[in-house]
């Protein structure tokens, strides 16, 4: 196997023999399957579209696929083999209504003709001459191939989730299809693929604004609300992952059952939309990061629905209280193929759950863009009136691997006189602790999962206008942590934007070759992590706005 998608890759450099993640390499080939059979599947998408054929049923199957593959979703051979047979049958449907309308169908590649093999054993062969690894082109080009396919997996995170709350944009398909196709044409140059990167990052931020319509829509703009740590005596169910619809359902269903329903990882943020902070038994959040879930969920006495990605391998202690949901799959473990939940609500009955109320800490979230822009004229009268000298956005994926300390040092030593916004499970290494206000805004404002960078720019974008400057010049720095693909979509997104002096950890991808290092470092200004005290001298030496 060859796979370098995620930060914590083997030896900084790519998993060969088995994932960091636990994905066994027959995965890890079937994936790569899948996403050559998407290639060939976008060469007569594209060709459709040239005689007018969009075909709605192809885009929502490739949003699917992408997000199949995303690290930590789906671990199970048999459900890759399906949606590689799947995306056969939908290439040769596809290339039917091709023909009939005068369009090409004779390319001349593999993913356009290849038949996948009946037998296990071929099909993985047939994934491993795929790997990216077997690349032949321009090491740098090869790199962009790769950060544009990472960049398209977080897109397709997005867009499902979108499309599951009835928002959609076929920009958004035809920009999947255009790059997938596009990998297939080894007379791209590197300005090429630059701009397609950079195009990745447009759409990227067109699904996350549909995701973030789609949510508010449903569920109302997000408020300050205050989330308990602690327990209630009870039955339970622990909800993890990011989809809203599933959470909505689970809170429907289980309502007047006696069962008090929690969050875990990036579902924490879920707490401050109206509809569904209304339930009374959508009681707290429990636990941290996704990386943490092994003694979280073992400590957990009730349910456990996993939504989307962030699964770990389920350990025999707690392995039969969880319930896979969607795309998210693992060998031997319950899946709830649409949305009634009567299984995982029926082990939630049959489980202990809380003996007796624990009283904890709490935090809070709730503080998207509507909340924030709400007090804007304080935020800027407190920047004007040298109340705020600087905003900070924390942000970004938490994971395993040495050196994440660093985004807890670096908040506890934040200045008083500054804000930290902050979004997704990164933060996580400080969500709880008590940073204060200033002028009655918290020092510490969560704006929510990951893909709320959508709010967290929007508020930047609001700021700059207030203040008559470019967002590059206000006072706001980004001090980001990655972790998987929804993550790279992020930054090419604030690539896109044109935003400068990002700093980036805790280690910089693997898929980067040091020319497009250097090509990002020259036009974009990206940093790597050094010591919080550095970052902080380096960054307050900032000029700020003039009263």
């Amino acid at each position: 196997m060859f796979c370098n998608q995620c930060e914590q890759v083997s030896n900084g450099t790519s998993c060969t023999k088995i994932g960091v993640c636990g994905k066994q390499s027959d995965v890890a080939e079937l994936q790569d399957l899948l996403i050559h059979s998407l290639k060939g599947l976008s060469l007569f998408a594209m060709e459709g579209r040239q005689k007018g054929i969009v075909d709605d049923e192809v885009n929502d199957f490739m949003m699917k696929g992408l997000f199949s593959t995303l690290t930590n979703v789906n671990f199970e051979t048999e459900r890759f083999i399906a949606l590689i047979s799947r995306s056969v049958e939908l290439r040769e449907k596809l290339k039917k209504k091709v023909a009939a309308a005068g369009g090409k169908v004779d390319f001349n590649v593999d993913a356009a003709t290849f038949i996948p093999a009946k037998e296990i054993e071929s099909l993985v062969a047939q994934g491993q001459a795929v790997s990216l690894d077997h690349s032949n082109v321009d090491p740098d080009i090869n790199s962009l191939h790769q950060t544009v396919l990472y960049g398209l997996k977080g897109v397709a995170a997005y867009a499902d989730h979108a499309r599951i709350l009835g928002q959609q944009d076929d920009a958004v398909y035809e920009y999947a299809q255009k790059a997938l196709s596009a990998m297939l044409n080894t007379s791209l140059t590197l300005q090429d693929w630059i701009a397609l990167t950079l195009k990745c990052g447009e759409i990227n931020l067109k699904a996350m604004e549909l995701l973030d319509t789609a949510n508010t829509g449903t569920y109302g703009n997000p408020v300050p609300t205050v989330v308990p740590l602690g327990v209630k005596a009870g039955k339970a169910i622990l909800v993890s992952g990011h989809d809203l619809y599933d959470l909505a359902e689970i809170l429907k269903q289980t309502e007047g059952k006696g069962i008090n329903v929690y969050t875990h990882g990036e579902m924490l943020p879920t707490h401050g939309y109206p509809e569904l902070k209304k339930h009374a038994h959508f009681y707290g959040h429990f636990g941290t990061a996704w990386q943490n879930q092994h003694k979280e969920f073992a400590e957990f006495p009730g349910a456990i629905v996993m939504t989307t990605n962030c699964l770990q391998k389920p350990r025999d202690s707690y392995k039969d209280n969880v319930f896979t949901r969607s795309l998210v799959g693992w060998p031997g473990i319950a899946h709830i193929e649409n949305t009634d939940f009567t299984p995982a609500i029926k082990r939630a009955l049959e489980l202990p759950g809380f003996p007796e109320d624990i009283e904890g800490k709490t935090v809070m979230t709730g503080f998207a863009r509507n909340a924030v822009l709400g007090v804007a004229d304080k935020v800027i009268d407190g920047v004007k009136g040298g109340a705020i000298r600087h905003f900070f956005l924390v942000a970004g994926c938490d994971g395993a691997k040495p050196g994440r300390n660093y985004y807890t040092e670096f908040v506890e030593k934040v200045p008083q006189d500054c804000v930290v916004l902050t979004l997704a499970c990164g933060k996580f290494r400080f969500f709880d602790k008590d940073l204060g206000n200033i002028g009655g805004i918290p020092r510490l404002l969560d704006v929510g999962q990951c893909n709320d960078a959508y709010s967290a720019i929007q508020i930047a974008v609001a700021l700059s206008k207030a203040f008559g400057v470019g967002v590059n010049e206000l006072p706001l720095s980004m001090v980001l942590s990655w972790y998987e693909q929804k993550a790279v979509g992020i930054l090419l997104t604030l690539l896109y934007l044109g935003i400068k002096d990002i700093r980036l950890g805790p280690t910089l991808p693997a898929f980067i070759t040091p020319n497009v290092l250097n090509f990002l470092v020259e036009t974009f200004n990206i940093k790597p992590i050094t010591t919080p005290d550095e970052d902080l001298a380096a960054i307050l030496n900032k000029d700020a706005i003039p009263a």
